[in-house]
């Protein structure tokens, strides 16, 4: 499968983020720091008007869904995705954990073809998940943007492969980016996800994900490639975290299947 952006694919990917059901979900953490001073403010409002942002002005796409840490399936958090596409075969996005103007950026998730991800050595293959589940299941999704231009991206992306490391664990509430970065994977079968999470994510953007995974039915399910979705066949990689965080999830979280 390869990703293009022509037809309806281009005006999935090229809707305004400020059409894309934007400003519902602040951020979990309240950033330590003074506030801001007139002189600060100045020269935030002169780089805004002056300064050229090419690589920002990219981000074009928002997609919101759910990972969790690779090796502990039941720390699980909501990720909003702001995507570019750097070819047919390559996306890269910035990951928050909400979306408004105070969201704190998560991490990153790269997103490639199947043809590059089989270029790949077995190694390296063990970082990536693979996006069928979250595709059929409804999980994933792109607020905002017409029904039919939304079907046509998640056509796109039913195929595609992402590796993801967040490294700002704003789920744990915490005040400031702590620790090393921690791969973060997707799910891959119904009843993994928190109910409790999904529910709570549809009611605020009005979506129903039940729904939207009953008209993706006629979305092909391609076979997941070998070396994919590791955790799930052997030890989960994982990066040792010198502070000792154990990044499991905040009490009083829905328990998981």
């Amino acid at each position: 499968m390869r990703l293009h952006t022509s037809s309806v694919f281009a005006l999935a990917l090229g809707a305004l983020l400020a059409a894309c059901g934007g400003s519902n979900t602040a951020s979990n953490v309240e950033a330590p720091g003074t506030d801001t001073r007139a002189k600060t403010a100045a020269l935030d409002k002169g780089a805004a008007a002056l300064q050229d942002k090419p690589p920002i002005e990219a981000l074009n796409a928002y997609l919101d869904g759910f990972h969790f840490y690779s090796g502990n399936l039941q720390a699980q958090m909501e990720a909003h995705h702001y995507c570019a596409v750097l070819n047919e075969e390559l996306i890269q996005c910035v990951i928050y954990d909400g979306n408004t103007r105070a969201a704190k950026i998560m991490g990153v998730e790269y997103i490639v073809s199947e043809r590059l991800f089989q270029s790949l050595p077995p190694q390296e293959k063990a970082l990536w998940h693979s996006h069928v589940h979250e595709v059929k299941s409804g999980q994933l999704v792109a607020p905002g943007i017409p029904q039919a231009a939304e079907h046509a991206l998640m056509e796109k992306l039913v195929g595609t492969y992402g590796k993801t490391f967040h490294t700002w664990h704003t789920d744990q509430q915490k005040t400031l980016p702590i620790g090393v970065p921690q791969l973060m994977m997707g799910f891959t079968a119904d009843g993994q996800a928190h109910a409790a999470m999904v529910a709570e994510r549809d009611k605020r953007f009005g979506i129903d994900s039940a729904e939207k995974k009953k008209s993706r039915a006629d979305i092909p399910a391609p076979p997941i490639a070998e070396g994919a979705d590791s955790w799930q066949k052997g030890p989960a990689v994982q990066i040792a975290d010198p502070t000792g965080a154990a990044h499991a999830h905040p009490q009083g979280a829905p328990a998981g299947r």
